[in-house]
């Protein structure tokens, strides 16, 4: 899974933070979302989905 955050449409909620912290933060000077990956857990660590 791809996973894009637009900062210009962020409203600073932690929302995603909530639900995925493996996954999202926030900077600090404004709350704004950021990746801490750009693969979700799903991925394997070469960054290829896993066969289904």
């Amino acid at each position: 899974m791809k996973v894009h955050i637009d900062e210009h449409k962020c409203v600073a909620s932690g929302q995603c933070v909530l639900v995925a912290p493996d996954v999202f933060d926030q900077r600090d000077e404004d709350g704004v979302a950021v990746l801490l990956t750009t693969c979700s857990a799903a991925c394997s660590p070469s960054g290829s989905k896993p066969a289904s």
